[in-house]
């Protein structure tokens, strides 16, 4: 293969991060110096190639200790990895957090999404323009001088502190700081300029610590042997834990940047933390999330031991019969997909925990990877166990530093005890798991994107079928569950899953967590058992100040939908949302009192996901676009485009058209005075809106808002979305199999309710017997008119 490689040269600095990584090369043609016999024969082309999938971080490897990727260090690691630039240029290009042109080593991230906006980022936006001009630009000399540079970022997954920043400083190691919520001084504090490396200030990784100071221990050491009797940990340092442990080997160093301050401990992102009726959360608070003693004195690593008891079967069987689904959003049932994968003949299987929660308003994986980190280990080691895979990869957001350093300590003292490795336990079961590090890029959370990502490839969506318990990460069988999914399942076995099933509801089983932000008094993190409403959660969370109304509350992040401040009766379960024309999605619960500027929201919403789109498909790239101008249209008073219900309808291989467009026709305020900014805060009246096509394309006019609010108009045939108006139940057939659903209900909620897994949110509209609604997989046959001689049917395209 002729790579057409560049002719620029890495420095010293670019080539001992890569080769940090990937070893010393063997030859001349790995990036080594050349010898005699390199010019004879080529030989390690093959082997190179099959790291193709260390692309991903051999990039981060040069922008952790250069602060950018400079077409020399691209060229280094195309040599070293066989890879042509033409194609590590394009992953590269593909990830925000990476830089392609020379820039200071430190970069200020300052998350202005919706969030962070409602609790006044935009002041220190403009703080941050005075000072360092532009984003994207910097003060203190030229490029190469020490000096700071800032982003807009979104949703940094700090929306309990929010506003937030995050600082990362390229050097070796690598550092980081946090101020959330993020005040004037600790982000002046932040954009200072950082020391010239090798200065008394900064730290060398000689004077980090580099190994886990725990106690020796053996796999088999029974825990209750260190008792089980924990307090409320103080808050932590930035480097050790309360009880003095320090994390092993870690991307980052120990100690904040310079100008930075230590976090909070994790505990402080859950207000109940301790709170005896915790399932999820329990250890949260009380352990030290950096001993592996700790967490198994409270009963940590006890479901494994209950699972290779049970065996692979038997566990498959305890997760189906717990009645456990996706808590990511698309809510498919975590048996079904665990016994799919494990009964393919095609091996290895491969096993995905999905960390990279980059919807805005979610932080719940960050509090349990940070609080709670050797739960995910052990969760990913039984399902790993479950689905006969033998590699794990974790996919972590790279906005998550301290996560990051803390599941890489809880995996190294995981291998030291013999809980990974080639025999866990003594069992004779091999399994570890490898770290993949995200940059930046929203639509790598999409379960086949991700595969793209881990592979080296542009974290694009895959067509499916073929499904990936199918083909999944490498072409090879895989599941993929979120962390929140994961850690469900350790309850399950403990506690069994007919047991587990008694808790929440018949159609919704188990805890949740909901992450709760905006106006109310304490945002944080919150586990309620499925079964209770909207109101029960806002009031756990202290409710709403005084003197403040709840104006809206988006349910299920961007993606998500709006409700009215007079809809808190929602019940928070799957089919209590499905029945209120909403969805639960990531657990996302945005308060937005009455002073909050919607107009803004929805069209930071808007540009959330014209930033976000991948670009692969037209329906994403040109719909969101359409969909952000008719939003800014609607804001100065223009008429939206006639066309706007068709923006996003269309789906491609990933769920971000249909996303995007699905929170819009059901929250945009018709008027301009219906924004409800701090001016006008109160109720006004709202103009009729425009004729609008429905999905036959002959327009329908829309009835005025009945809500002065005007915050979810009505769909085309004008349907009641509320509990208050129950819908008509229709009998479809799919596959054969009948489902009797509520009209209006998609096919993808259909499907699932019948237990067939479809390729997410690859559907038309919403069902109706007299609406045909048609997709690349799918297609709905209508009857004759209501009432219909016989069951709706679906057939595969």
């Amino acid at each position: 293969m002729d790579l057409r490689l560049l002719d620029e040269v890495a420095t010293d600095a670019e080539r001992d991060a890569v080769d940090t990584l990937l070893g010393a090369p063997a030859s001349g043609w790995e990036g080594g110096t050349r010898q005699d016999s390199d010019l004879r024969y080529a030989r390690g082309g093959h082997a190179a190639r099959d790291q193709r999938d260390l692309l991903l971080p051999a990039l981060h490897a040069v922008n952790d200790r250069v602060g950018w990727i400079s077409r020399g260090a691209l060229n280094h690691i195309c040599r070293r990895l066989t890879v042509p630039p033409a194609e590590a240029y394009a992953v590269a290009s593909f990830y925000a957090m990476f830089a392609l042109h020379e820039r200071p080593r430190r970069v200020v991230h300052l998350c202005t999404d919706i969030a962070c906006a409602a609790s006044g980022s935009g002041a220190l936006r403009d703080r941050l323009t005075a000072r360092l001009g532009p984003p994207g630009g910097h003060s203190d000399g030229p490029p190469d001088a020490p000096g700071t540079t800032w982003h807009e970022s979104p949703c940094l997954g700090m929306c309990e502190r929010a506003p937030a920043a995050l600082a990362l400083e390229a050097g070796s190691p690598a550092r980081y700081a946090v101020a959330a919520p993020a005040t004037p001084d600790a982000l002046d504090s932040l954009a200072a300029a950082p020391p010239t490396e090798g200065s008394a200030t900064s730290v060398s990784d000689a004077q980090a610590p580099t190994t886990a100071r725990a106690p020796a221990d053996t796999a088999d050491t029974d825990p209750s042997a260190h008792g089980s009797e924990h307090t409320a940990a103080p808050a932590a340092t930035h480097g050790c834990s309360p009880d003095g442990h320090a994390p092993g080997a870690t991307t980052y160093a120990s100690e904040p940047l310079h100008g930075g301050a230590p976090e909070p401990d994790p505990a402080a992102a859950v207000p109940d933390a301790g709170s005896p009726d915790h399932v999820l959360l329990s250890r949260i608070g009380r352990v030290d999330p950096l001993s592996l003693d700790d967490y198994r004195a409270a009963g940590g690593y006890a479901a494994l031991r209950e699972a290779l008891r049970l065996g692979p079967a038997g566990v498959i069987r305890e997760v189906t019969d717990s009645g456990l689904v996706g808590r990511g959003g698309a809510a498919f049932p975590t048996g079904r997909k665990w016994s799919a994968t494990a009964q393919q003949p095609d091996t290895p299987h491969y096993l995905v925990c999905n960390a990279d929660e980059s919807e805005p308003g979610t932080f719940k994986d960050r509090v349990l990877m940070e609080g709670d980190p050797f739960s995910v280990v052990e969760a990913m080691t039984v399902a790993g166990y479950a689905i006969g895979a033998r590699t794990g990869y974790l996919y972590i957001r790279g906005e998550y530093p301290r996560a990051l350093r803390h599941l890489e300590n809880a995996l190294a003292q995981a291998r030291e005890r013999g809980l990974l490795g080639p025999d866990v336990l003594g069992s004779g079961f091999s399994f570890d798991i490898e770290i993949r590090r995200g940059a930046g890029a929203y639509i790598c959370g999409e379960e086949t994107a991700i595969f793209g990502s881990i592979e080296g490839q542009r974290g694009e969506p895959r067509t499916k079928p073929p499904f990936p318990v199918e083909k999944g990460l490498f072409g090879k069988p895989t599941t993929v569950n979120n962390v929140e999914t994961l850690v469900n399942v350790l309850p399950v076995l403990l506690m069994g899953g007919p047991a587990y099933a008694a808790v929440g509801t018949d159609g919704s089983t188990g805890p949740k967590l909901f992450c709760v932000s905006g106006g109310v008094r304490r945002p944080g993190l919150y586990e309620l058992p499925f079964g209770a409403t909207l109101g029960d959660l806002v009031e756990a969370a202290g409710g709403m100040p005084e003197g403040r109304s709840i104006r809206a509350v988006l349910l299920g992040g961007a993606a998500g939908t709006f409700v009215r401040g007079d809809e808190l009766d929602i019940p928070l379960t799957f089919e209590g949302a499905r029945a209120a024309g909403t969805s639960l999605g990531s657990g996302v619960v945005l308060v937005l009192d009455d002073t909050a500027d919607l107009g803004a929201t929805l069209a930071r919403v808007a540009a959330f996901f014209r930033d976000e789109s991948c670009g692969q498909c037209v329906p994403c790239r040109v719909g969101t676009v359409r969909q952000e101008e008719s939003l800014l249209r609607l804001r100065s008073g223009a008429s939206p485009p006639r066309s706007y219900r068709c923006c996003g309808r269309s789906a491609g291989p990933c769920g971000t058209p249909p996303s995007a467009a699905w929170a819009r026709p059901r929250g945009t305020p018709w008027s301009r005075r219906s924004t409800g900014s701090a001016s006008t805060p109160g109720p006004t009246p709202t103009a009729p809106a425009p004729r609008t096509p429905t999905t036959h394309g002959t327009p329908t006019p829309r009835t005025p808002q009945s809500r002065a609010t005007g915050l979810r108009p009505r769909r085309p045939d004008d349907r009641p979305r509320t509990p208050a108006h129950p819908r008509r139940l229709i009998d479809a057939t799919i596959d054969g199999a009948t489902v009797r659903v509520p009209e209006g209900t998609t096919v993808l909620e259909a499907c699932t309710a019948e237990g067939t897994e479809v390729p997410t949110l690859c559907h038309g509209d919403t069902l109706t017997p007299a609406t045909p609604a048609a997709c690349a997989w799918w297609r709905w046959r209508a009857p004759a008119p209501w009432p219909p001689p016989a069951p709706a049917s679906w057939r595969r395209a």
